[in-house]
């Protein structure tokens, strides 16, 4: 049975969460593995599942909530509309890279006009440590999958997009001026996106590090081109969950990631709550 075009199935899903809100998100937010706290600060909040939401992907990794949490941010200048997902899905999944980024694509069409994106990294770099937080500056497609591949819906972006500035330099000076203001250090470096699921051998650490990344992760590329594509403007923020194989002492595990995202969520809360707020 051949699928519907990818603008109707957006539309639908865009209708159904409408829906269920009156709400109409400025900005969006995708909160990676066991980072989804910032969502629970949001006032007059709608709570959907993944499950309910027409042709949406839904996550089967834990740490990953699933629901988006339609709400208003309140800070001392105002209220601000927010869409956030908890939780995402990942092509090591099964999900083909277009539908790794059909929740950006929801987002954008729900009327964000900037996405703010975390994740839990590897620290590649042997100065980076676990609970580190560092802002992605650009990053290394290295799935060998990209989103954008096959036919191409002009309503929704050009054929070709520039990805030059993929991560923008306006939203990312507004995190480091609060990392500033709230005593919270923040890094700067380049993600290396990678296929997973299984993680990197130390040989492909070393890789990684000589083409020039700092973070490894299994997530985020695909959704970077994708909003890019429609327009959204992106900021990115890795926690460092672990040091990479090879700079470790001990086995690398998704126990160890979720348990420094437990430590440090709220920190990442804290200062994306305060960047969004500023953020125009």
């Amino acid at each position: 049975m051949k699928k519907a075009r990818l603008a109707d199935r957006l539309a639908y899903a865009v209708a159904w969460i409408h829906g269920r809100t009156d709400l109409r998100p400025r900005a969006a937010m995708i909160l990676g593995s066991g980072l989804g706290s910032f969502a629970e600060g949001l006032e007059n909040a709608a709570v959907i599942p993944y499950s309910e939401i027409p042709e949406f992907p839904v996550s089967q990794v834990a740490g990953h909530a699933g629901r988006m949490v339609v709400g208003e941010l309140v800070s001392p200048s105002g209220r601000v509309v927010v869409a956030a997902m908890q939780g995402r899905v990942h092509a090591y999944e099964g999900w083909s890279a277009d539908e790794v980024a059909f929740g950006v694509r929801v987002l954008a069409r729900a009327g964000a006009e900037s996405l703010w994106i975390t994740n839990a990294a590897g620290g590649l770099s042997p100065d980076l440590q676990p609970g580190d937080l560092v802002r992605i500056t650009d990053h290394l497609n290295l799935t060998g999958l990209n989103p954008l591949t096959g036919g191409n819906d002009e309503s929704l972006g050009p054929r070709f997009p520039d990805m030059t500035g993929a991560y923008d330099p306006g939203l990312g000076a507004l995190l480091d001026e609060e990392a500033a203001r709230l005593g919270i250090e923040l890094g700067r470096g380049v993600y290396a996106g990678v296929a997973g699921p299984s993680y990197e051998t130390p040989a492909e650490v070393r890789m990684l590090r000589t083409l020039g990344a700092d973070l490894v992760g299994m997530s985020t590329v695909h959704e970077v081109i994708a909003a890019r594509h429609m327009g959204l403007k992106v900021a990115a923020m890795s926690l460092v969950a672990n040091r990479a194989a090879g700079l470790a002492g001990a086995p690398l595990s998704h126990d160890e990631v979720m348990r420094v995202a437990a430590e440090r969520g709220g920190r990442v809360a804290a200062l994306l709550s305060a960047a969004v707020a500023r953020a125009r």
